[in-house]
Order: C-alpha cells, then sequence, then structure tokens
C-alpha cells in the first residue's frame, strides 16, 4: 500500500492487488492517515462495480463524522450508481477539488 502525503492530504493506492486485500490493507493503515484528508485511488483495478465502491461506505462514513474529506477516484463506477454518502469522481484532480471545496465548507461552518 501506498501513502502518497501532500499537505493534509494523503492519496492512497496499491498496484496488482485484488479489491478485499486492498480494502484490509487500508484498514491496517487508516491509524497513519486518520488525521488526513483522503484520497482513495482505485484506477489499479480493472474491473470494478458499485458494489465494490459500497465496500467503502463504513469507512467512509467513520472518516467524514471526523471531520474529514474521503474521496474514492474512478472512471469505471459513475457518481450516480452509489449513494450521496460516497464521494466518488473519475480523477484525481476533481478529488483535490472536492476536499478544497470541503474545507472551505468546514472552515465557513456550513
Amino acid at each position: 500500500m501506498i501513502f502518497d502525503k501532500e499537505g493534509t492530504t494523503t492519496t492512497v493506492f496499491q498496484e496488482k492487488t485484488t479489491l478485499p486485500t486492498f480494502l484490509e490493507n487500508l484498514k491496517k493503515g487508516y491509524p497513519k492517515i486518520k488525521h488526513d484528508n483522503i484520497i482513495v485511488n482505485l484506477f489499479s483495478f480493472g474491473k470494478l462495480t458499485a458494489g465494490n465502491v459500497l465496500e467503502f461506505l463504513d469507512i467512509s462514513r467513520t472518516h467524514r463524522a471526523s471531520g474529514k474529506s474521503f474521496v474514492l477516484v474512478s472512471n469505471k463506477v459513475s457518481y450516480d450508481e452509489v449513494p450521496e454518502e460516497i464521494s466518488l469522481v473519475p480523477t484525481l484532480q476533481e478529488a483535490k477539488d472536492i476536499i478544497e471545496m470541503e474545507e472551505i465548507e468546514r472552515d465557513l461552518g456550513i
């Protein structure tokens, strides 16, 4: 598992792994990054479904409840296919933009 920290945001990715292994590694590594905004890069997964994305729901809820952003990045699943509780975007730049907007909203108390 690779953690790429940039300011208050950490991008998480892992190549050549299965989704269950990735999720397990993310949960193990979570204490190291729980105080950061998190971008989970899912581009290394050739096949990805809305059901696969839903497997991130618990960790997303936990992280957002702590006042931080949690954004998944994949162009294999449309954001229309997943609940609003999950932030899913097709590019890393959009993930960074969402985090920036959410940080502004938190600063303004929105």
